[in-house]
Protein backbone atom coordinates (compact mmCIF):
# COMPACT_ATOMS: atom_id res chain seq x y z
CA UNK A 1 0.00 0.00 0.00
CA UNK A 2 3.45 2.32 -0.61
CA UNK A 3 0.93 4.08 -3.52
CA UNK A 4 -1.20 5.32 -0.77
CA UNK A 5 1.28 8.30 0.84
CA UNK A 6 1.87 9.31 -3.42
CA UNK A 7 -1.91 9.14 -3.69
CA UNK A 8 -2.73 11.67 -0.74
CA UNK A 9 0.71 14.08 -1.64
CA UNK A 10 -1.11 14.42 -5.54
CA UNK A 11 -4.31 15.28 -3.98
CA UNK A 12 -2.75 17.55 -1.70
CA UNK A 13 -0.70 19.07 -4.58
CA UNK A 14 -3.91 19.23 -6.91
CA UNK A 15 -6.72 21.92 -5.96
CA UNK A 16 -8.69 20.30 -8.64
CA UNK A 17 -8.40 16.95 -7.31
CA UNK A 18 -9.03 17.74 -4.10
CA UNK A 19 -12.36 19.55 -4.55
CA UNK A 20 -13.06 16.86 -7.13
CA UNK A 21 -12.89 13.68 -4.86
CA UNK A 22 -14.41 15.53 -1.60
CA UNK A 23 -17.38 16.12 -4.46
CA UNK A 24 -17.42 12.42 -4.85
CA UNK A 25 -17.55 11.51 -1.02
CA UNK A 26 -21.16 10.89 0.00
CA UNK A 27 -22.90 13.22 2.52
CA UNK A 28 -23.78 12.31 6.72
CA UNK A 29 -26.91 10.18 7.08
CA UNK A 30 -28.73 13.41 8.47
CA UNK A 31 -27.23 16.76 7.06
CA UNK A 32 -24.08 17.52 4.85
CA UNK A 33 -20.87 18.15 6.80
CA UNK A 34 -20.75 21.28 8.67
CA UNK A 35 -16.77 23.20 7.68
CA UNK A 36 -16.19 22.97 11.81
CA UNK A 37 -17.10 19.31 12.03
CA UNK A 38 -13.37 17.85 11.34
CA UNK A 39 -14.12 14.11 13.17
CA UNK A 40 -17.32 14.19 10.58
CA UNK A 41 -14.90 14.76 8.13
CA UNK A 42 -12.35 12.16 8.77
CA UNK A 43 -14.99 9.94 8.61
CA UNK A 44 -16.39 10.83 5.74
CA UNK A 45 -13.15 10.16 3.91
CA UNK A 46 -12.34 7.04 5.97
CA UNK A 47 -15.65 5.21 4.04
CA UNK A 48 -14.81 6.81 0.58
CA UNK A 49 -11.09 6.06 0.52
CA UNK A 50 -11.10 2.07 0.17
CA UNK A 51 -13.00 2.00 -3.24
CA UNK A 52 -11.10 5.17 -4.58
CA UNK A 53 -8.04 4.55 -3.47
CA UNK A 54 -7.19 1.19 -4.97
CA UNK A 55 -8.58 2.52 -8.35
CA UNK A 56 -6.46 5.32 -8.37
CA UNK A 57 -3.67 3.10 -7.48
CA UNK A 58 -3.71 1.72 -11.55
CA UNK A 59 -3.71 5.32 -13.23
CA UNK A 60 -0.61 6.91 -10.41
CA UNK A 61 1.25 3.49 -11.81
CA UNK A 62 1.28 4.48 -15.03
CA UNK A 63 1.55 8.40 -13.73
CA UNK A 64 -1.32 9.58 -15.87
CA UNK A 65 -3.07 12.73 -15.31
CA UNK A 66 -6.51 12.56 -15.37
CA UNK A 67 -9.30 14.59 -14.16
CA UNK A 68 -11.13 12.65 -11.07
CA UNK A 69 -14.40 12.33 -11.99
CA UNK A 70 -17.08 11.60 -9.65
CA UNK A 71 -19.38 8.56 -9.49
CA UNK A 72 -23.11 9.37 -9.33
CA UNK A 73 -24.59 6.74 -7.82
CA UNK A 74 -27.51 7.01 -5.33
CA UNK A 75 -25.56 6.99 -1.97
CA UNK A 76 -29.28 7.26 0.19
CA UNK A 77 -31.31 4.49 -1.08
CA UNK A 78 -30.48 1.38 0.32
CA UNK A 79 -29.16 -0.65 -3.01
CA UNK A 80 -31.55 -3.46 -1.79
CA UNK A 81 -34.41 -1.37 -2.95
CA UNK A 82 -34.72 -0.78 -6.56
CA UNK A 83 -31.38 -2.43 -7.30
CA UNK A 84 -31.42 -5.50 -9.38
CA UNK A 85 -32.70 -8.99 -8.34
CA UNK A 86 -34.40 -6.40 -4.99
CA UNK A 87 -36.96 -8.27 -2.81
CA UNK A 88 -37.25 -5.07 -0.28
CA UNK A 89 -40.97 -3.20 -0.54
CA UNK A 90 -39.52 -0.23 2.18
CA UNK A 91 -37.58 2.25 1.26
CA UNK A 92 -34.70 2.90 3.47
CA UNK A 93 -33.46 6.88 2.18
CA UNK A 94 -31.23 8.63 4.00
CA UNK A 95 -33.35 11.57 5.38
CA UNK A 96 -32.18 15.16 4.90
CA UNK A 97 -33.41 17.36 7.53
CA UNK A 98 -35.49 20.14 6.29
CA UNK A 99 -33.66 23.08 8.40
CA UNK A 100 -36.17 25.60 10.37
CA UNK A 101 -34.59 28.10 8.66
CA UNK A 102 -36.01 27.15 4.86
CA UNK A 103 -39.37 26.04 6.75
CA UNK A 104 -40.24 29.92 7.75
CA UNK A 105 -38.61 30.99 4.16
CA UNK A 106 -41.89 28.81 3.01
CA UNK A 107 -44.55 30.03 5.49
CA UNK A 108 -43.64 33.87 4.50
CA UNK A 109 -45.60 33.25 1.07
CA UNK A 110 -47.16 30.46 1.66
CA UNK A 111 -48.94 30.99 5.23
CA UNK A 112 -51.56 28.71 5.86
CA UNK A 113 -51.16 26.62 3.15
CA UNK A 114 -47.98 24.66 4.76
CA UNK A 115 -48.32 21.90 7.32
CA UNK A 116 -45.89 20.08 9.45
CA UNK A 117 -48.39 18.09 10.99
CA UNK A 118 -47.64 14.24 11.70
CA UNK A 119 -50.45 13.36 11.05
CA UNK A 120 -50.72 14.77 7.67
CA UNK A 121 -47.47 14.27 6.61
CA UNK A 122 -47.66 10.52 7.79
CA UNK A 123 -50.73 10.47 5.24
CA UNK A 124 -48.78 11.77 2.16
CA UNK A 125 -46.17 10.00 3.15
CA UNK A 126 -47.95 6.24 3.08
CA UNK A 127 -49.37 5.54 -0.14
CA UNK A 128 -53.34 4.86 0.02
CA UNK A 129 -53.24 2.67 -2.91
CA UNK A 130 -49.66 1.29 -2.62
CA UNK A 131 -48.22 -1.82 -0.66
CA UNK A 132 -44.47 -0.25 -0.82
CA UNK A 133 -43.51 1.81 2.34
CA UNK A 134 -41.02 3.88 3.32
CA UNK A 135 -39.51 4.29 7.03
CA UNK A 136 -39.76 8.13 6.13
CA UNK A 137 -41.92 10.35 5.74
CA UNK A 138 -42.18 14.27 4.31
CA UNK A 139 -40.85 17.23 6.73
CA UNK A 140 -43.74 19.18 5.51
CA UNK A 141 -46.43 18.99 3.05
CA UNK A 142 -47.62 22.82 0.89
CA UNK A 143 -50.26 23.59 -0.68
CA UNK A 144 -49.32 25.52 -3.86
CA UNK A 145 -52.44 28.05 -5.44
CA UNK A 146 -50.44 28.79 -8.56
CA UNK A 147 -47.59 28.40 -10.70
CA UNK A 148 -45.57 31.17 -8.66
CA UNK A 149 -45.86 29.08 -5.33
CA UNK A 150 -44.51 26.17 -7.06
CA UNK A 151 -41.59 28.48 -8.24
CA UNK A 152 -40.76 29.87 -5.07
CA UNK A 153 -41.22 26.85 -3.43
CA UNK A 154 -38.66 24.56 -6.10
CA UNK A 155 -36.39 27.76 -5.88
CA UNK A 156 -36.40 27.39 -1.69
CA UNK A 157 -35.66 23.44 -2.18
CA UNK A 158 -33.06 24.25 -4.50
CA UNK A 159 -31.42 26.65 -2.21
CA UNK A 160 -31.31 24.98 1.07
CA UNK A 161 -31.18 21.28 -1.14
CA UNK A 162 -34.50 19.60 0.27
CA UNK A 163 -36.21 16.83 -1.45
CA UNK A 164 -39.31 17.17 -3.30
CA UNK A 165 -42.48 14.48 -3.27
CA UNK A 166 -44.94 15.98 -6.20
CA UNK A 167 -48.39 14.60 -4.76
CA UNK A 168 -51.33 14.29 -7.17
CA UNK A 169 -54.11 12.08 -6.41
CA UNK A 170 -52.30 9.46 -4.72
CA UNK A 171 -53.76 7.03 -7.21
CA UNK A 172 -50.52 5.54 -7.97
CA UNK A 173 -49.67 1.94 -6.64
CA UNK A 174 -45.57 1.33 -7.46
CA UNK A 175 -44.93 3.93 -4.41
CA UNK A 176 -43.88 7.27 -6.65
CA UNK A 177 -45.37 9.37 -3.43
CA UNK A 178 -43.22 8.01 -1.04
CA UNK A 179 -40.50 10.47 0.57
CA UNK A 180 -37.72 8.09 1.26
CA UNK A 181 -35.61 11.21 2.35
CA UNK A 182 -37.92 13.02 4.32
CA UNK A 183 -38.17 16.56 2.44
CA UNK A 184 -41.56 18.61 1.23
CA UNK A 185 -44.43 16.58 -0.37
CA UNK A 186 -46.19 19.08 -2.89
CA UNK A 187 -49.76 18.68 -2.73
CA UNK A 188 -51.21 19.99 -6.18
CA UNK A 189 -54.71 19.90 -5.15
CA UNK A 190 -55.37 23.60 -4.72
CA UNK A 191 -54.29 24.18 -8.54
CA UNK A 192 -57.26 22.99 -10.49
CA UNK A 193 -58.45 25.33 -12.63
CA UNK A 194 -59.43 25.23 -15.93
CA UNK A 195 -57.64 28.02 -17.91
CA UNK A 196 -58.71 27.64 -21.53
CA UNK A 197 -61.35 25.85 -23.51
CA UNK A 198 -60.96 26.15 -27.07
CA UNK A 199 -63.65 23.98 -28.44
CA UNK A 200 -62.74 24.37 -32.47
CA UNK A 201 -59.29 23.57 -32.12
CA UNK A 202 -60.49 20.14 -29.73
CA UNK A 203 -58.15 21.39 -26.99
CA UNK A 204 -58.40 22.47 -22.94
CA UNK A 205 -55.51 23.96 -21.00
CA UNK A 206 -55.84 23.18 -17.43
CA UNK A 207 -53.93 23.01 -14.04
CA UNK A 208 -52.12 19.80 -12.86
CA UNK A 209 -54.48 19.24 -9.74
CA UNK A 210 -58.17 18.71 -11.85
CA UNK A 211 -59.23 15.08 -11.68
CA UNK A 212 -60.32 13.75 -15.21
CA UNK A 213 -63.51 12.92 -14.32
CA UNK A 214 -64.11 16.47 -12.69
CA UNK A 215 -62.79 16.90 -16.58
CA UNK A 216 -64.73 15.09 -18.13
CA UNK A 217 -68.14 16.39 -16.36
CA UNK A 218 -67.12 20.44 -16.95
CA UNK A 219 -66.77 18.98 -20.89
CA UNK A 220 -69.42 16.58 -21.42
CA UNK A 221 -72.03 19.82 -22.40
CA UNK A 222 -69.78 20.90 -25.28
CA UNK A 223 -70.00 17.14 -26.69
CA UNK A 224 -66.50 16.59 -25.46
CA UNK A 225 -64.36 14.67 -23.23
CA UNK A 226 -60.52 13.55 -22.67
CA UNK A 227 -60.34 10.03 -23.30
CA UNK A 228 -57.83 8.55 -20.73
CA UNK A 229 -59.78 7.02 -17.88
CA UNK A 230 -57.38 5.53 -15.52
CA UNK A 231 -58.38 5.01 -11.70
CA UNK A 232 -61.13 7.30 -10.38
CA UNK A 233 -59.34 9.98 -7.99
CA UNK A 234 -56.51 10.25 -10.61
CA UNK A 235 -55.31 13.87 -11.74
CA UNK A 236 -53.97 15.37 -14.99
CA UNK A 237 -50.62 16.16 -13.34
CA UNK A 238 -50.30 12.69 -12.16
CA UNK A 239 -51.27 11.03 -15.72
CA UNK A 240 -48.35 13.13 -17.17
CA UNK A 241 -46.05 12.16 -14.61
CA UNK A 242 -46.33 8.13 -14.79
CA UNK A 243 -47.35 8.00 -18.31
CA UNK A 244 -51.07 6.34 -17.83
CA UNK A 245 -53.51 5.28 -20.12
CA UNK A 246 -56.72 3.03 -19.28
CA UNK A 247 -59.53 1.22 -20.95
CA UNK A 248 -59.90 3.25 -23.92
CA UNK A 249 -55.71 3.75 -24.89
CA UNK A 250 -56.72 0.92 -27.63
CA UNK A 251 -58.52 3.55 -29.57
CA UNK A 252 -57.01 7.04 -28.29
CA UNK A 253 -53.87 6.30 -27.40
CA UNK A 254 -51.57 7.02 -23.92
CA UNK A 255 -51.35 10.18 -22.16
CA UNK A 256 -48.25 10.93 -24.38
CA UNK A 257 -50.52 10.78 -27.69
CA UNK A 258 -52.71 13.02 -25.34
CA UNK A 259 -50.90 15.93 -24.32
CA UNK A 260 -50.43 18.74 -26.82
CA UNK A 261 -48.06 21.24 -24.60
CA UNK A 262 -46.84 21.23 -20.26
CA UNK A 263 -45.48 23.80 -18.45
CA UNK A 264 -42.51 22.81 -15.52
CA UNK A 265 -40.95 24.13 -13.13
CA UNK A 266 -37.10 23.04 -13.21
CA UNK A 267 -35.28 21.91 -9.92
CA UNK A 268 -33.60 25.47 -10.31
CA UNK A 269 -36.74 27.18 -10.16
CA UNK A 270 -37.31 27.86 -13.92
CA UNK A 271 -40.35 28.04 -15.67
CA UNK A 272 -40.54 26.35 -19.20
CA UNK A 273 -42.94 25.45 -21.96
CA UNK A 274 -42.14 22.79 -23.65
CA UNK A 275 -44.40 23.75 -27.49
CA UNK A 276 -47.11 25.58 -28.44
CA UNK A 277 -50.83 24.56 -29.16
CA UNK A 278 -50.22 23.33 -32.63
CA UNK A 279 -51.74 19.74 -32.99
CA UNK A 280 -48.12 18.99 -35.02
CA UNK A 281 -44.86 20.46 -34.82
CA UNK A 282 -41.02 19.55 -35.79
CA UNK A 283 -39.36 22.03 -33.79
CA UNK A 284 -36.56 21.10 -31.60
CA UNK A 285 -36.39 17.92 -29.19
CA UNK A 286 -39.37 17.17 -27.56
CA UNK A 287 -39.57 17.58 -24.51
CA UNK A 288 -42.95 17.25 -23.77
CA UNK A 289 -42.23 13.66 -24.21
CA UNK A 290 -39.20 13.53 -22.13
CA UNK A 291 -41.39 14.98 -18.78
CA UNK A 292 -44.18 12.41 -19.64
CA UNK A 293 -43.80 9.46 -17.73
CA UNK A 294 -40.88 11.13 -15.47
CA UNK A 295 -42.72 10.79 -12.27
CA UNK A 296 -41.30 13.84 -10.82
CA UNK A 297 -38.00 13.50 -11.19
CA UNK A 298 -37.07 16.61 -13.67
CA UNK A 299 -39.45 18.86 -13.14
CA UNK A 300 -43.27 19.77 -11.49
CA UNK A 301 -45.78 19.98 -14.16
CA UNK A 302 -47.78 23.47 -13.53
CA UNK A 303 -50.18 23.60 -16.56
CA UNK A 304 -51.14 20.95 -19.60
CA UNK A 305 -52.98 21.47 -22.71
CA UNK A 306 -54.60 18.26 -23.79
CA UNK A 307 -55.89 17.04 -26.89
CA UNK A 308 -59.54 16.60 -26.88
CA UNK A 309 -62.42 14.48 -28.25
CA UNK A 310 -65.81 14.40 -29.60
CA UNK A 311 -68.62 12.78 -27.55
CA UNK A 312 -69.30 9.31 -29.87
CA UNK A 313 -73.02 9.53 -31.49
CA UNK A 314 -73.71 5.69 -30.89
CA UNK A 315 -72.17 3.41 -28.69
CA UNK A 316 -72.79 -0.54 -28.26
CA UNK A 317 -71.39 -3.01 -25.03
CA UNK A 318 -71.07 -6.67 -25.85
CA UNK A 319 -69.97 -9.32 -23.11
CA UNK A 320 -69.02 -12.65 -23.68
CA UNK A 321 -68.31 -15.78 -21.97
CA UNK A 322 -65.05 -18.12 -22.95
CA UNK A 323 -64.09 -21.99 -21.25
CA UNK A 324 -60.45 -20.78 -20.95
CA UNK A 325 -58.40 -17.77 -20.87
CA UNK A 326 -56.53 -18.70 -24.13
CA UNK A 327 -59.90 -18.43 -26.18
CA UNK A 328 -60.74 -14.94 -24.76
CA UNK A 329 -57.57 -13.56 -25.47
CA UNK A 330 -57.23 -15.24 -29.07
CA UNK A 331 -60.76 -13.24 -29.45
CA UNK A 332 -59.01 -10.11 -28.37
CA UNK A 333 -56.23 -10.46 -30.87
CA UNK A 334 -58.64 -12.07 -33.82
CA UNK A 335 -60.70 -8.63 -33.21
CA UNK A 336 -57.92 -6.29 -33.67
CA UNK A 337 -56.59 -8.10 -36.92
CA UNK A 338 -59.95 -8.03 -38.42
CA UNK A 339 -59.36 -4.46 -38.73
CA UNK A 340 -62.33 -3.20 -36.29
CA UNK A 341 -61.89 -0.09 -34.86
CA UNK A 342 -62.98 -1.27 -30.95
CA UNK A 343 -62.81 1.49 -28.21
CA UNK A 344 -62.33 -0.88 -25.57
CA UNK A 345 -61.68 -4.52 -25.12
CA UNK A 346 -61.58 -5.58 -21.82
CA UNK A 347 -60.82 -9.28 -20.42
CA UNK A 348 -61.63 -10.78 -16.75
CA UNK A 349 -60.82 -14.29 -15.81
CA UNK A 350 -63.49 -16.14 -14.24
CA UNK A 351 -61.97 -15.67 -10.40
CA UNK A 352 -62.56 -11.88 -11.21
CA UNK A 353 -66.26 -12.41 -12.28
CA UNK A 354 -66.10 -14.36 -8.84
CA UNK A 355 -65.47 -11.35 -7.06
CA UNK A 356 -67.64 -8.84 -8.77
CA UNK A 357 -70.75 -11.41 -8.03
CA UNK A 358 -69.72 -11.16 -4.25
CA UNK A 359 -68.92 -7.59 -3.89
CA UNK A 360 -72.45 -6.60 -6.64
CA UNK A 361 -74.92 -9.33 -5.60
CA UNK A 362 -74.52 -10.28 -9.30
CA UNK A 363 -75.11 -13.49 -11.05
CA UNK A 364 -72.69 -13.07 -13.50
CA UNK A 365 -71.27 -16.47 -15.57
CA UNK A 366 -67.83 -17.21 -13.74
CA UNK A 367 -66.03 -17.73 -16.27
CA UNK A 368 -63.26 -15.86 -18.48
CA UNK A 369 -65.10 -12.85 -19.74
CA UNK A 370 -64.75 -9.81 -22.63
CA UNK A 371 -66.17 -7.01 -22.79
CA UNK A 372 -66.07 -4.72 -25.95
CA UNK A 373 -67.22 -1.19 -27.01
CA UNK A 374 -68.30 -0.06 -30.48
CA UNK A 375 -68.71 3.67 -31.22
CA UNK A 376 -69.62 5.88 -34.14
CA UNK A 377 -73.27 6.23 -36.00
CA UNK A 378 -75.66 3.21 -34.46
CA UNK A 379 -75.65 1.78 -37.72
CA UNK A 380 -72.00 1.70 -37.19
CA UNK A 381 -71.71 0.71 -34.02
CA UNK A 382 -74.10 -2.09 -34.39
CA UNK A 383 -72.27 -3.90 -37.60
CA UNK A 384 -69.10 -4.11 -35.72
CA UNK A 385 -70.97 -5.88 -32.99
CA UNK A 386 -72.08 -8.39 -35.53
CA UNK A 387 -69.06 -8.73 -36.39
CA UNK A 388 -67.38 -9.49 -33.24
CA UNK A 389 -70.35 -11.97 -32.61
CA UNK A 390 -68.77 -13.91 -35.36
CA UNK A 391 -65.37 -14.22 -34.36
CA UNK A 392 -66.77 -14.90 -30.62
CA UNK A 393 -68.64 -18.22 -32.35
CA UNK A 394 -65.72 -19.32 -34.15
CA UNK A 395 -63.04 -19.29 -30.71
CA UNK A 396 -65.65 -21.49 -28.64
CA UNK A 397 -67.56 -18.10 -27.12
CA UNK A 398 -71.02 -18.32 -25.73
CA UNK A 399 -73.69 -16.34 -24.45
CA UNK A 400 -72.79 -13.09 -26.54
CA UNK A 401 -75.06 -10.38 -25.37
CA UNK A 402 -75.09 -6.51 -26.24
CA UNK A 403 -76.68 -3.45 -24.72
CA UNK A 404 -76.95 0.25 -25.75
CA UNK A 405 -79.60 1.49 -23.04
CA UNK A 406 -77.07 4.29 -21.32
CA UNK A 407 -78.29 3.07 -17.80
CA UNK A 408 -77.09 -0.46 -18.69
CA UNK A 409 -73.72 0.12 -20.73
CA UNK A 410 -72.77 2.73 -17.77
CA UNK A 411 -73.40 -0.01 -15.07
CA UNK A 412 -71.46 -2.99 -16.56
CA UNK A 413 -68.41 -0.15 -17.23
CA UNK A 414 -68.57 0.51 -13.26
CA UNK A 415 -68.48 -3.10 -12.56
CA UNK A 416 -65.27 -3.00 -14.32
CA UNK A 417 -63.50 -0.15 -12.85
CA UNK A 418 -64.57 -1.18 -9.66
CA UNK A 419 -62.95 -4.73 -10.32
CA UNK A 420 -59.88 -3.90 -7.47
CA UNK A 421 -62.60 -3.18 -4.69
CA UNK A 422 -64.67 -6.61 -5.65
CA UNK A 423 -61.71 -8.18 -5.04
CA UNK A 424 -60.76 -6.78 -1.63
CA UNK A 425 -64.37 -7.89 -0.90
CA UNK A 426 -63.51 -11.57 -0.96
CA UNK A 427 -60.29 -11.22 0.98
CA UNK A 428 -60.42 -10.71 4.76
CA UNK A 429 -60.06 -7.18 6.06
CA UNK A 430 -56.31 -6.74 6.46
CA UNK A 431 -55.26 -7.95 3.21
CA UNK A 432 -52.89 -5.85 0.45
CA UNK A 433 -53.48 -5.99 -2.77
CA UNK A 434 -50.60 -6.53 -4.99
CA UNK A 435 -51.46 -5.40 -8.28
CA UNK A 436 -49.10 -6.47 -11.55
CA UNK A 437 -49.04 -4.33 -14.78
CA UNK A 438 -46.91 -5.83 -17.39
CA UNK A 439 -47.29 -5.61 -21.53
CA UNK A 440 -46.46 -7.46 -24.37
CA UNK A 441 -46.94 -6.95 -28.40
CA UNK A 442 -50.35 -8.07 -29.17
CA UNK A 443 -49.31 -11.68 -31.05
CA UNK A 444 -47.95 -12.61 -27.28
CA UNK A 445 -50.57 -11.44 -25.23
CA UNK A 446 -52.45 -15.23 -24.80
CA UNK A 447 -49.18 -16.89 -24.59
CA UNK A 448 -48.31 -14.44 -21.80
CA UNK A 449 -51.47 -14.46 -20.06
CA UNK A 450 -51.58 -18.24 -20.06
CA UNK A 451 -48.28 -18.71 -18.77
CA UNK A 452 -49.47 -16.72 -15.94
CA UNK A 453 -52.82 -17.64 -14.91
CA UNK A 454 -51.25 -21.31 -14.85
CA UNK A 455 -48.73 -20.01 -12.13
CA UNK A 456 -51.33 -17.95 -10.33
CA UNK A 457 -54.03 -21.05 -10.01
CA UNK A 458 -51.22 -23.32 -8.40
CA UNK A 459 -50.70 -20.42 -5.65
CA UNK A 460 -52.05 -20.65 -2.81
CA UNK A 461 -52.93 -17.32 -2.55
CA UNK A 462 -56.35 -15.22 -4.18
CA UNK A 463 -55.23 -14.22 -7.57
CA UNK A 464 -57.29 -12.52 -10.15
CA UNK A 465 -56.73 -11.09 -13.94
CA UNK A 466 -58.10 -8.43 -15.51
CA UNK A 467 -56.31 -7.29 -19.21
CA UNK A 468 -56.52 -4.30 -21.51
CA UNK A 469 -56.47 -7.02 -23.86
CA UNK A 470 -56.69 -4.86 -27.53
CA UNK A 471 -53.38 -3.71 -26.52
CA UNK A 472 -51.23 -6.12 -25.29
CA UNK A 473 -51.42 -4.86 -21.14
CA UNK A 474 -52.96 -7.46 -18.28
CA UNK A 475 -52.80 -6.96 -14.46
CA UNK A 476 -53.30 -9.15 -11.88
CA UNK A 477 -54.60 -8.66 -8.38
CA UNK A 478 -52.92 -10.47 -5.81
CA UNK A 479 -54.24 -10.50 -2.39
CA UNK A 480 -51.94 -11.19 0.08
CA UNK A 481 -51.99 -10.47 4.43
CA UNK A 482 -48.63 -8.20 4.73
CA UNK A 483 -48.31 -9.51 8.63
CA UNK A 484 -47.66 -12.96 7.02
CA UNK A 485 -43.87 -13.12 5.10
CA UNK A 486 -44.60 -15.69 3.30
CA UNK A 487 -47.29 -14.59 1.56
CA UNK A 488 -45.88 -11.29 0.89
CA UNK A 489 -42.95 -13.64 -0.32
CA UNK A 490 -45.22 -15.62 -2.69
CA UNK A 491 -46.84 -12.51 -4.24
CA UNK A 492 -43.55 -11.02 -5.19
CA UNK A 493 -42.98 -14.34 -6.71
CA UNK A 494 -45.46 -14.21 -8.60
CA UNK A 495 -44.77 -10.36 -9.62
CA UNK A 496 -41.07 -11.43 -10.42
CA UNK A 497 -42.34 -14.85 -12.85
CA UNK A 498 -45.39 -12.48 -15.00
CA UNK A 499 -42.40 -9.51 -15.34
CA UNK A 500 -39.78 -11.75 -16.49
CA UNK A 501 -42.42 -13.65 -18.63
CA UNK A 502 -43.78 -10.53 -20.10
CA UNK A 503 -39.58 -9.73 -20.85
CA UNK A 504 -38.97 -12.58 -22.41
CA UNK A 505 -41.78 -12.21 -25.05
CA UNK A 506 -40.15 -8.80 -26.05
CA UNK A 507 -42.71 -7.15 -23.58
CA UNK A 508 -42.13 -4.54 -20.48
CA UNK A 509 -42.79 -4.83 -16.72
CA UNK A 510 -44.81 -1.66 -16.97
CA UNK A 511 -47.45 -0.67 -19.37
CA UNK A 512 -48.75 2.35 -17.85
CA UNK A 513 -48.59 2.01 -14.07
CA UNK A 514 -45.25 3.69 -14.18
CA UNK A 515 -41.77 2.49 -12.33
CA UNK A 516 -41.54 4.74 -8.79
CA UNK A 517 -39.93 2.59 -6.65
CA UNK A 518 -41.58 -0.71 -7.03
CA UNK A 519 -40.49 -1.38 -10.77
CA UNK A 520 -37.25 0.17 -10.99
CA UNK A 521 -35.50 -3.34 -10.41
CA UNK A 522 -36.24 -4.72 -13.77
CA UNK A 523 -35.31 -1.58 -15.86
CA UNK A 524 -32.28 -2.44 -16.92
CA UNK A 525 -33.25 -6.23 -18.20
CA UNK A 526 -35.46 -4.50 -20.34
CA UNK A 527 -33.69 -1.28 -21.40
CA UNK A 528 -30.12 -2.15 -20.98
CA UNK A 529 -27.25 -0.79 -18.85
CA UNK A 530 -26.96 2.33 -21.66
CA UNK A 531 -30.18 3.55 -21.61
CA UNK A 532 -30.52 3.52 -17.90
CA UNK A 533 -27.05 5.87 -17.88
CA UNK A 534 -28.56 8.22 -20.22
CA UNK A 535 -31.36 8.73 -18.08
CA UNK A 536 -28.76 9.10 -15.26
CA UNK A 537 -27.17 12.00 -17.11
CA UNK A 538 -30.39 13.86 -18.13
CA UNK A 539 -31.33 13.70 -14.49
CA UNK A 540 -27.26 14.79 -13.08
CA UNK A 541 -28.02 17.79 -16.16
CA UNK A 542 -31.54 19.10 -15.00
CA UNK A 543 -31.18 18.17 -11.85
CA UNK A 544 -27.61 18.28 -10.33
CA UNK A 545 -28.67 18.38 -6.42
CA UNK A 546 -30.83 15.69 -6.78
CA UNK A 547 -34.27 17.15 -5.20
CA UNK A 548 -36.43 16.03 -7.32
CA UNK A 549 -38.39 13.18 -6.27
CA UNK A 550 -34.96 11.34 -5.46
CA UNK A 551 -35.31 7.22 -5.53
CA UNK A 552 -37.60 6.78 -8.38
CA UNK A 553 -37.43 5.62 -11.78
CA UNK A 554 -33.55 5.44 -12.29
CA UNK A 555 -32.14 2.80 -10.25
CA UNK A 556 -29.70 3.09 -7.78
CA UNK A 557 -26.75 1.28 -8.27
CA UNK A 558 -26.80 3.23 -12.07
CA UNK A 559 -23.87 5.55 -11.88
CA UNK A 560 -22.07 7.88 -14.72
Amino acid sequence: MAFLSTFFSRIASKPHLRRRFRASLPPGPTQPPRSGASGDRLLAWSRGLVPFAVAAGAALAFDLHPVAVPSFCDPGIDLRVGGKDSTELVVKGARREAPEEFIQELKDFLQDNLTVDYEERRFHGEPQNSFHRSVNVPDVVVFPGSQDDVQKIVAACNKYKVPIVPYGGATSIEGHTLAPHGGVCIDMSLMKKIKSLNVEDLDIVVEPGIGWIELNEYLKPYGLFFPLDPGPGATIGGMCATRCSGSLAVRYGTMRDNVINLQVVLANGEIIKTGSRARKSAAGYDLTRLLIGSEGTLGIITEVTLRLQRLPQHSVVAMCNFQTIKDAADVAIATMLSGIQVSRVELLDEVQVKAINIANGKNLPEAPTLMFEFIGTEAYAREQTLIVQKIVSEHNGSDFVYVENAIDKEELWKIRKEALWACFAMAPNNYEAMTTDVCVPLSRLAECITKSKQELDASSLLCTVIAHAGDGNFHTIIMFDPEQEEQRQEAERLNHFMVHTALSLEGTCTGEHGVGTGKMKYLEKELGSGALRTMKRIKSVLDPNDIMNPGKLIPPHVCI
